[in-house]
């Protein structure tokens, strides 16, 4: 993966709301490579304890993250409703990237 790449995903998932998610595919398309939604997950295969990497979620608004406990919680911290690995309101709550910047 070309270290630029990762830069640009991490500096859009810092933009991200409190209270607000986005996709893999959301952040991917905004940074140029719109079908590269898997290498957005890999990019997040490290990060420090504070990285907001709980606010993004696929495409249906499922935590496909191995952290699903730890996400839930820092989701409902923030007021998101997660039931199981599902974000309630998704559609509501979803952050685009290519709108919102």
């Amino acid at each position: 993966m070309h270290p630029l790449f990762k830069e640009q995903v991490f500096e859009i998932i810092k933009l991200i709301p409190k209270g607000r998610v986005t996709s893999y595919g959301a952040i991917a398309k905004a940074v140029g490579f719109p079908n590269h939604s898997r290498h957005v997950g890999n990019a997040l295969r490290n990060y420090e304890e504070d990285f907001p990497a709980h606010r993004v979620c696929n495409a249906s608004g499922f935590i496909t993250a191995d952290c699903l406990e730890k996400f839930t919680k820092k989701l409902e911290k923030e007021g998101v409703s997660v039931e199981g690995n599902k974000i309630q309101n998704f559609k509501k709550i979803f952050w685009n990237p290519l709108e919102e910047l």
